[in-house]
């Protein structure tokens, strides 16, 4: 384990708050928030427009979302963008309303992973002025840039990039969290769950959070909820007092949210050694953690259930992480909890 890894728990995120309390989604006051982190529009190589996509958005009922457009001049990543058009981050301000708002961000290249792709990182709250790639920066170089510029930084679908462990490692030291869904990845390339890396970063003591997303490009606006489909399939849901966008981005960056593709967990608390998980019925709750440590809950209709702790505690704590499945196979998880952070 790295000294980054070991120090996560308590290292500020670039606003200078540290980690928050791993139930903050459920302990903290305020209402949960919808919204979509990682967006595409004719800025780069999504097919509608910004206002279209934020429209879509909104008329969904989601309360918020993040336009995360290209950051890079590649012709393949700029592919319906205006060829007169510069990179900037997008400015969604004017579609705020007193019901929706929007986050600046965009998702970041440069060379190189292990692997010789480039790197996708998703920064979520980035200023207007954020610079483009710089002369002989690296992927991890503007990544950090974007931190320290007070950014939310997600590790974006290492699946569908087939991210090495050893860039994951390096990311991990300064991204707030993996994203562990993403739906275009599942319809593009059937690469849409991301777990494995994150749950193999949590073992070695890497303390990130979760997020699932869309990575929408809205290819197919006549068919928006076939399988081919890239919207509307993965969010998070942010426990914040308000929908105001630093509000909202502060939220994330403390881990005060949780994700879904369709099933709501009401609450998860802790009770005489057990974590307790409420949720729209279920017809399976898993927990897992370190290695193989597995407990499942089975049947129709589970709206509570139980884990006991000690069965995922280890010297140095331990951690373990909630997965709902609906019936409809809809999944909805919680961020991996530390065990040594419950107290």
């Amino acid at each position: 384990m790295t000294d980054s890894a070991a120090d996560r728990s308590s290292t500020p995120d670039a606003a200078g708050s540290g980690r928050a309390h791993p139930l903050a989604a459920w302990s903290n006051p305020g209402r949960f928030y919808k919204g979509n982190l990682h967006t595409h529009s004719t800025r780069s190589d999504g097919r509608l427009s910004p206002e279209a996509v934020a429209n879509a958005y909104r008329e969904r009922g989601y309360d918020f979302f993040a336009l995360t457009d290209h950051f890079q001049p590649e012709t393949h990543f700029r592919k319906n963008a205006d060829p007169a058009s510069y990179i900037t981050v997008s400015d969604t301000r004017d579609f705020r309303t007193d019901a929706f708002t929007t986050i600046l961000g965009a998702e970041l290249h440069g060379p190189r992973m292990a692997n010789g792709d480039l790197w996708h990182i998703l920064a979520v709250g980035l200023p207007l002025g954020f610079a483009p790639l710089g002369e002989g920066e690296t992927g991890l170089e503007i990544a950090r840039r974007a931190l320290d510029a007070g950014a939310y930084i997600a590790i974006a679908h290492p699946a569908w990039s087939l991210l090495p462990m050893e860039d994951a490692r390096e990311a991990a030291a300064f991204a707030h969290a993996v994203e562990i869904y993403n739906h275009g990845s599942l319809g593009e390339v059937d690469r849409g769950d991301s777990w494995h890396t994150l749950d193999l970063l949590s073992q070695e003591g890497f303390r990130l959070t979760a997020c699932a997303t869309d990575d929408a490009h809205i290819e197919f606006p006549d068919y928006p909820d076939s399988w081919t489909a890239d919207a509307f399939g993965g969010w998070v849901q942010v426990k914040a007092e308000s929908l105001d966008p630093d509000t909202l981005l502060a939220a994330l960056k403390a881990g005060a949210y949780y994700s879904s593709t369709g099933p709501r967990i009401h609450d998860v608390s802790v009770d005489d050694d057990h974590l307790i998980v409420e949720c729209d019925p279920a017809v399976q709750v898993f927990a897992t953690g370190r290695g193989a440590r597995n407990i499942r809950v089975r049947g129709g209709e589970i709206t509570q259930a139980s884990f006991p702790l000690e069965s995922f505690s280890q010297r140095g704590g331990g951690f373990m992480r909630v997965t709902v499945v609906g019936e409809d196979g809809g999944r909805a998880w919680t961020h991996p909890i530390w065990l040594d952070e419950l107290g």
